[in-house]
């Protein structure tokens, strides 16, 4: 990949829509390291609950907060986040968590606790030899990186996503949680003038997949 541009990708959306897929699918393709910050909402979010925070009692999560040491642990092309040493298990997707997140991450504290933390992903991929960052959330183009190379913005029909979510074994509240996502005072929510926009709920991966790579094929051969 010698001469090769390090470049940066934001994919926003909402729950289900198919960042997680898609954005794993680039970083096979293209090199890329994989940042998944709605896993890092919430394993922070696990991690408060356990330590008796509480979304509405802002001076429990300031004190949680204070205790935590963030840390990135990479794995094949995926950025974990280490939180006092630990990467999180799939307690992040319980229930609980599933309820809380948004509410967490709706808290301006807690969002400018993991601002940097975010940002410093790039170097993380630059250090580790890969040709970019692909980074998936909510505020990705408009707040984290809002000149990222390619900004995508994925969208799908509220159904749907329910469906998704049920054939993964999950139960998500798809619907309520874009309500709270796009209605925080801070970085909502949002597609940011300029992003692509795709609609995934009649494609298949792989369509949605093609889409953004011949977009970001002419800067980067495949991996």
């Amino acid at each position: 990949m010698a001469g090769s541009p390090f470049i940066i990708v934001a994919i926003d959306g909402g729950a289900a829509s198919g960042k997680s897929s898609t954005a794993r699918a680039l970083a096979e393709r293209f090199h890329l390291l994989h940042a998944d910050t709605g896993s890092y909402y919430r394993a922070v979010t696990a991690e408060l609950l356990r330590g008796g925070a509480v979304a509405s009692d802002v001076a429990s999560v300031q004190a949680a907060l204070a205790r935590l040491r963030l840390g990135t642990r990479v794995e094949g092309r995926s950025a974990r986040i280490e939180l006092n040493g630990r990467v999180a298990g799939e307690e992040i997707r319980s229930r609980e968590v599933n309820d809380a997140v948004s509410h967490f991450a709706a808290l301006p504290e807690l969002r400018a606790a993991l601002l940097d933390y975010q940002r410093g992903q790039a170097e993380t991929a630059r250090a580790g030899g890969f040709a970019g960052l692909v980074m998936e959330g909510r505020d990705i183009g408009s707040v984290i990186f809002p000149d990222a190379d390619y900004r995508f913005f994925l969208h799908a029909d509220p159904a749907e996503r329910e469906r998704r979510r049920e054939r993964q074994g999950q139960q998500d509240q798809v619907a309520e949680r874009d309500r709270l996502d796009s209605s925080r005072p801070t970085a909502p929510l949002s597609r940011r003038e300029g992003a692509v926009a795709i609609d995934t709920t009649a494609l298949t991966l792989a369509e949605v997949v093609e889409q953004m790579a011949a977009l970001i094929a002419p800067r980067l051969a495949p991996a």
